[in-house]
């Protein structure tokens, strides 16, 4: 499964719209996003699983790098 991330870079921060980052893992759940993510200083504000139609539109985003978890 793909996962789509929105963070921002440090969890230190009060959270600014402008500011969020994305990143797309392939894991097999949430669960192991968090885990993959935990040693990273990112303020994790939304995981969404990607699926069907959404997962085809943002695989053409020029921003889709997939890492894996």
């Amino acid at each position: 499964m793909i996962y789509k991330v929105y963070y921002q870079e440090n969890a230190n921060e009060v959270p600014v719209r402008e500011n969020t980052k994305s990143l797309y893992l392939e894991a097999s759940s949430e669960r192991e996003v968090r885990q993959y993510l935990k040693d990273r200083n990112l303020n994790i504000e939304y995981i969404q699983l990607l699926e069907g139609n959404y997962l085809e539109y943002e695989k053409n985003s020029p921003n889709f790098r997939l890492e894996n978890a």
